[in-house]
């Protein structure tokens, strides 16, 4: 198994689109890239410690290929925005690849200029590439969450 880590605006929705690819085994929703140990939701909204809210997938390479993640990663959110997406906004949403390796690195930097040079989106991307640093899992209220509440997507609850 492999990790990767994306944010892509609020987790709930990321983490609920990542369960549906064939090949991740698990995902769950934390905070990675800030400055405080072991923040809370609460302390992560402050938008002051500099953490995004994410996902960390456990993931089989032999069935889904790093690359496929990256552009499920690009499909389900709007990298264009600058720490927003849809009705949130702050740091914490911001769009970020976590990579965990080199190789990981070398194809989400290749993906992020192959979509800008052929204009896929109608502005240039801003997804932050940058190396993993200490997942901290969310509270356990918001993994799963559209699961457990039976909705599908943010802002239908």
């Amino acid at each position: 198994m492999a990790k990767a880590t994306f944010g892509a605006g609020c987790f709930w929705g990321v983490e609920s689109a990542f369960r549906q690819v064939a090949g991740v085994t698990d995902a769950a929703v934390g905070y990675m890239g800030g400055t405080l140990a072991n923040p809370t939701y609460q302390d992560v909204c402050t938008d002051r410690t500099g953490h995004a809210e994410v996902v960390q997938l456990e993931y089989d390479p032999g069935k889904v290929p790093y690359e496929d993640l990256l552009r499920v990663f690009f499909e389900i959110h709007d990298p264009t925005t600058l720490n927003r997406q849809g009705p949130d906004y702050g740091k914490q949403y911001r769009s970020v690849i976590f990579f965990h390796d080199t190789q990981q690195e070398v194809a989400a930097r290749a993906m992020k200029e192959e979509l800008d040079r052929t204009n896929h989106f109608p502005r240039k991307i801003v997804t932050q590439i940058a190396p993993a640093s200490e997942f901290y899992r969310a509270e356990e209220y918001h993994q799963r969450y559209f699961e457990k509440h039976g909705i599908h997507a943010c802002g239908t609850h």
